[in-house]
């Protein structure tokens, strides 16, 4: 397996932090030139100074609840690379308020629109050049409370996170006879600063305990290390020391049939 992916142009959506920076410095690491983009100009800034050191990055302002925003920065970026071969939708959100007695309409319209709606409009924007070249990847990143919806992760993150599984199954039956290839990564507790939106955020000794952030960008560069041939439909990734099933936490409810 050629595990070098020079030449390759990689889009990471919620770049700057968390799960999709650690996506895209292993992305950079392997010689992919990646573009961050993120809402947060500092974020921003931080992240793109971290990837310049270990490769080639560029970073995008970019809000992905914006349609038209996000196809123009596609355009962007195929008119100064002429290629995206790796999609990466990290881009995700949480209201901290999120449970049925408190989540307000406006709460769940915001998380619904950068979850899902906003994943969407990015993976529309690149197919057309992916099906135009015979080929690209694209890995979306769902979660545990994808398959195991929980009171902890509430009714939005549960929906727009089991909703993502089937947009991506959507994409591998209609795109892969045009060589495009989609990956949905569920990840169960991750150290990132979305923790920081919970009701009562975990612990230090907590959050050490939990996958960290670069574990999962290993795990995206693994699926864009993969033939072209092969597709890995789904990721699940938890800690070893998972506290959905030692009691810690809910236990998972059961997969729908």
């Amino acid at each position: 397996m050629d595990t070098s992916l020079s030449g390759q142009v990689a889009w990471v959506t919620g770049g700057g932090s968390g799960i999709g920076l650690a996506a895209a410095l292993a992305l950079a690491r392997a010689g992919a030139h990646v573009a961050i983009s993120g809402r947060n100009p500092a974020t921003n800034a931080s992240a793109l100074a971290a990837l310049q050191a270990v490769g080639s990055a560029e970073a995008l302002l970019l809000d992905v609840a914006d349609s038209a925003a996000v196809h123009r920065a596609a355009e962007q970026l195929l008119a100064r690379h002429g290629r995206i071969d790796i999609l990466v939708n990290s881009a995700g959100t949480n209201a901290t308020q999120r449970n049925f007695d408190v989540l307000t309409t406006a709460a769940w319209d915001d998380v619904v629109a950068i979850n899902l709606s906003g994943l969407f409009y990015c993976v529309h924007a690149v197919l057309p050049g992916m099906r135009q070249r015979g080929g690209g990847l694209i890995v979306n990143v769902s979660s545990w409370a994808g398959l195991y919806a929980s009171k902890l992760t509430g009714p939005a993150y549960n929906a727009t996170k089991r909703a993502v599984l089937a947009l991506t199954e959507s994409i591998n039956m209609e795109e892969g006879v045009h060589g495009i290839r989609a990956s949905s990564v569920l990840p169960g507790e991750v150290a990132t600063p979305i923790l920081d939106k919970r009701p009562v955020p975990p612990s230090a000794d907590e959050r050490a305990r939990m996958v960290q952030a670069e574990d999962l960008g290993q795990a995206v560069l693994f699926l864009a290390q993969m033939p072209a041939r092969t597709c890995i439909n789904e990721l699940v990734i938890s800690p070893t020391h998972n506290r959905f099933y030692t009691g810690g936490l809910e236990t998972p409810a059961p997969r729908p049939a």
